[in-house]
């Protein structure tokens, strides 16, 4: 009997042990790989906009050096003019877009043409990694290319601050509220901030992909978006699907109610739920509501900024 018991705690022990050792391996894994888990980076020789099948007045390939010297390529999109505008027409309005961590610039074709439709132009970068561009993705990064994208809007394009909006979906959010944070900390603020699908903190995010792992004490790149919304005084705009099971409808509740009640321009804070959508299928699910509600809040930053110039 003696033995017998000897033995079975022998195995349990052996078990254990397993058991244990796979776990770390697998936490392990998890530490070094996390990037390639969060940047699933699709790359490409050349995007060129001229295979592009477009319905836009012009896109065109576009290049910006970030901070630390790296070259990031985009397009820049621009809707069919009124007869007589020009190049340097103060009315010129563009959507600043971050997509998401999945793909590049080539898969949101539906979105650039929906904004063109609105009458607005589109400036879109692929992050480090992504598409044609070099380096390695990291949360660091992502800020240094939003700055440069900001750059090539304001500086090479000749936008005004004031008529630029940002555009995140996903982790595209995160990098646009920083952005935003950062901007309204230089003083020179956007339009408005749009974001879709995206979530209160990445850490959060992953601790609900990655429950059973130690995520918050091994993630890396943490995007606190729910910290810097505070700091975002320009109207703002949050779409979510109801269905999401990628970032949970509770994430966008939170971020939504961090920011402000109001701009300082004095538009209400705007929430948008996406009956049925899940993550990515918004376009095919809740289309028109989506189309609606984004053409009337363009259209009210529009008569707020011409109200208050």
């Amino acid at each position: 009997m003696r033995s017998n018991a000897h033995n079975l705690r022998r195995i349990a022990f052996r078990i254990a042990r397993t058991i244990g050792f796979g776990y770390l391996a697998i936490v392990v894994m998890f530490a070094y790989f996390q990037r390639a888990l969060m940047y699933p980076a699709l790359q490409v020789e050349r995007l060129a906009a001229q295979a592009v099948d477009h319905e836009f007045d012009s896109l065109s390939d576009v290049t910006q050096e970030t901070s630390d010297g790296l070259t990031l390529h985009g397009w820049h999109a621009k809707p069919s003019r009124p007869e007589g505008a020009s190049e340097s027409d103060p009315q010129r309005r563009a959507i600043l877009f971050f997509h998401g961590n999945g793909g590049h610039r080539g898969h949101r074709l539906w979105e650039y043409h929906l904004f063109a439709k609105f009458g607005w132009e589109t400036i879109v970068f692929d992050y480090r990694g992504y598409g044609e561009n070099a380096g390695s993705p990291s949360e660091d990064g992502l800020v240094a290319d939003a700055k440069a994208a900001w750059k090539y809007a304001t500086e090479v394009a000749g936008l005004k601050p004031s008529n630029i909006v940002l555009f995140g979906e996903s982790l595209g959010g995160g990098v646009a509220i920083r952005l935003a944070a950062d901007l309204f900390e230089a003083k020179t603020p956007p339009a408005a901030l749009v974001v879709r699908s995206t979530f209160r903190t990445m850490t959060d995010a992953a601790v609900h992909r990655f429950p059973w792992l130690p995520v918050r004490l091994l993630l890396l790149d943490r995007y606190e978006s729910i910290g810097l919304a505070q700091q975002i005084e320009c109207p703002v705009l949050v779409f979510h699907g109801d269905r999401d099971t990628v970032i949970p409808i509770d994430h966008a509740r939170d971020l939504f109610d961090s920011f402000p009640e109001e701009s300082d321009s004095g538009v209400p804070r705007q929430f948008v739920l996406l009956d049925g959508a899940d993550h990515n299928n918004y376009a095919d699910v809740a289309g028109v509501e989506f189309q609606r509600e984004l053409k009337a809040f363009l259209d009210k930053v529009i008569s707020t900024e011409e109200r208050d110039p």
